[in-house]
């Protein structure tokens, strides 16, 4: 299968490293567009690590950490590589299947943390309701233990 097109989700994490690195090699080898996509997180702060923040600080923080993971996503990739930067609010994971139906993506690369227990619960997998619900193909990479995971 060819990818004209990839998605890039990135949070900045070790694990966004881990996807961005196969995918350079990716669309060097396939000639692909990548879309970086990096969500400021809109949830309620209150269910959020950032809790007690008042809404506007906790707002322009998000903003300005997607912004800075895009970024530095985009620094990842090879200059020969075309990407796209898209910075959203909102839900990631509605953020990022909204992606993959409004933009022409082939595939969606994405890192995981491989939570587990009880932050699995409470915290949730981005990545896992992302595979089971996109109608494009998902390819999800954990960071290795030298990178920080």
């Amino acid at each position: 299968m060819v990818y004209d097109d990839v998605l890039l989700p990135t949070d900045g994490s070790p694990s966004s490293h881990a996807a961005a690195d196969h995918v350079a090699d990716l669309a060097l080898d396939q000639g692909a567009t990548v879309h970086v996509l990096s969500v400021a997180d809109t949830r309620n702060r209150f269910e959020s690590p950032s809790a007690g923040l008042a809404p506007d600080v906790w707002d322009e923080a998000e903003s300005d950490r997607a912004r800075e993971a895009a970024e530095a996503t985009v620094d990842r990739l090879p200059d020969e590589v075309d990407t796209e930067i898209h910075v959203d609010a909102g839900v990631p994971r509605t953020v990022i299947l909204e992606a993959v139906e409004d933009l022409p993506v082939d595939l969606v690369v994405m890192g995981t943390h491989g939570r587990t227990g009880l932050d699995h619960y409470l915290i949730g997998s981005v990545a896992e309701r992302v595979v089971r619900t996109s109608p494009v193909p998902v390819l999800t990479l954990r960071a290795s233990d030298e990178d920080g995971a």
